[in-house]
């Protein structure tokens, strides 16, 4: 099947046609029509899987025609976890509504608030944004939800995992009560269904993967190595491989900025990015990868969540995650829309237990290759695959970067009129 057949308008056609596409993706086939049809949805569906597209491209239609938008006022709300998946979510509506008389906007905290006040001040069809930043929105009086049509929740799962329950039960509070819902999110946990009772009526439930899979196309390897020669041996794979573009996790800020200036030492451009860095830094560092000028982009797991890299080949866990789930949604980086796609990790003995549940969730034992001049004076003990049912992590709530993106200690110190 083909966009064309998805009762799309010609302007919307024009628009996927110059970006090349011609084939819609599994979660476009099946979101398109029932959001077209006016049905509310449940989508399981990951990052890189064209589910962005899977909801501008019917929303864009449906608000073609009808009432035009007043002062302050909003016909469709788009929640999104992060300033960057806010940003290149926006960046889709206008790529795809170029041709349409739509109005929209995108909101979210690190950055001043009058120029988004003004540009909510005519009213816009489409307006995406973080939650923080919309409730400060909202009670500066610059944005009214009484046209509000459509509702879409996105990334709704790592929604909760950064503690923004409390602010979306503000937000749904606020929205009339006959409206379209949309939720996508990577699983349907407990939690997750939980919200969608008060928040889905008779929804479509579509699901395009297996919860928790591995790419098909990543390939996986890992490097026993001790922790203090980490550095050195990501400097010499990068270097060996002539890698030109490579995405590397840490789980601590600090970590991101050191490994960040020992590749720049060794002559590799490099830049964190976490949540300590300003909206511009990270906006910049991020256009800066995408364009090449940058080599390494070495970012945390919050930071990097809602990345949209076209043709990503690289990613390195510089440090395994603490939560398996993250080291899935990690490499999902890789290996999209069809593209063969490379993962490395470097484990230490430290992370035994860490691989150990990373294994157990995947159910596979990952391959070991150790490279000469980095042997492990720590032993990496062997895998012994658990085949016992995983049972997710809580996620701890504690700091989560919340309200407009920013830890709740950087908003005491930031808090400025401009708030």
């Amino acid at each position: 099947m083909q966009f064309t057949d998805l009762n799309l308008s010609a302007a919307l056609l024009k628009a996927i046609a110059d970006k090349g596409y011609t084939t819609p993706s599994p979660i476009q086939l099946q979101a398109i029509p029932a959001v077209l049809g006016g049905r509310d949805l449940m989508a399981a569906a990951q990052t890189g899987t064209g589910k962005t597209a899977g909801f501008t491209l019917p929303l864009l239609q449906l608000l073609t025609d009808g009432a035009k938008v007043q002062p302050n006022q909003v016909r469709a709300l788009i929640l999104t976890p992060t300033r960057e998946l806010a940003a290149q979510v926006a960046e889709s509506v206008a790529v795809y509504g170029k041709y349409l008389p739509l109005k929209s906007a995108v909101v979210f905290g690190g950055v001043k608030i009058n120029p988004q006040m003004m540009a909510l001040r005519r009213g816009v069809d489409i307006l995406v944004a973080t939650p923080g930043r919309l409730l400060d929105l909202y009670q500066q009086n610059a944005v009214r939800f009484t046209q509000l049509e459509v509702l879409v929740l996105d990334e709704a799962d790592r929604m909760l995992d950064m503690g923004f329950i409390n602010d979306i039960k503000k937000v749904l509070a606020l929205l009339p009560k006959k409206r379209q819902n949309l939720l996508f999110s990577a699983t349907f946990s407990d939690d997750i269904r939980k919200l969608a009772k008060g928040l889905v009526n008779d929804p479509l439930e579509v699901s395009v993967s297996p919860a928790n899979t591995t790419a098909e196309r990543v390939e996986q390897v890992i490097y026993p190595v001790d922790k203090n020669r980490k550095a050195a041996l990501v400097t010499k794979l990068i270097n060996d491989n002539k890698w030109q573009q490579v995405l590397i996790f840490t789980k601590t800020k600090h970590m991101a900025n050191k490994l960040s200036l020992h590749l720049e030492n060794a002559g590799i451009k490099a830049a964190p990015i976490h949540g300590n860095k300003s909206q511009n830094a990270r906006t910049k560092a991020l256009a800066d990868f995408k364009a090449g000028a940058v080599r390494a982009l070495v970012a945390t797991d919050i930071a990097a969540r809602g990345l949209d890299i076209d043709q990503l080949p690289q990613v390195v866990n510089f440090e395994l995650p603490n939560v398996a789930e993250d080291y899935v949604h990690r490499i999902g980086r890789t290996g999209r829309a069809g593209a063969a796609g490379h993962a490395v990790s470097l484990v230490c003995a430290d992370e035994t237990k860490e691989l150990a549940g990373i294994e157990r969730l995947i159910k596979q034992t990952l391959t070991r290759q150790v490279l000469a001049g980095f042997e492990p004076v720590n032993v990496l003990p062997e895998s012994k695959l658990n085949t016992k049912p995983y049972k997710p992590k809580k996620p701890k709530m504690a700091r989560p970067e919340h309200r407009d993106g920013q830890r709740p200690s950087q908003q005491r110190s930031a808090a400025k009129p401009s708030r």
